[in-house]
């Protein structure tokens, strides 16, 4: 509740900050937020986006089929009956 209300006393700060500027000068601020509200959203989309799709690489399957098999180490040890 206390983080509720630390973010309530910033706005409220703010709005008294806000209220001596002109109509214009508000509408200008207004416009501005939106807009950086809108490019961070773009971007967490993109972000998203970029998570998923096909593994890029210049070698080839065989090559990093090769690569991972000999990066193996075992140690399995068969138990005897």
């Amino acid at each position: 509740m206390k983080d509720f209300e630390a973010d309530n006393s910033i706005v409220k700060g703010y709005a008294e900050l806000l209220d001596s500027l002109s109509s214009s000068m508000k509408l200008d601020l207004i416009a501005k937020l939106s807009d950086s509200i809108k490019s961070d959203l773009k971007s967490e989309k993109s972000l998203f986006q970029k998570s998923f799709g096909a593994f890029e690489s210049k070698k080839s399957a065989e090559e990093i089929i090769t690569e991972i098999r000999s990066s193996r180490m075992t140690n399995r040890l068969v138990d005897q009956f």
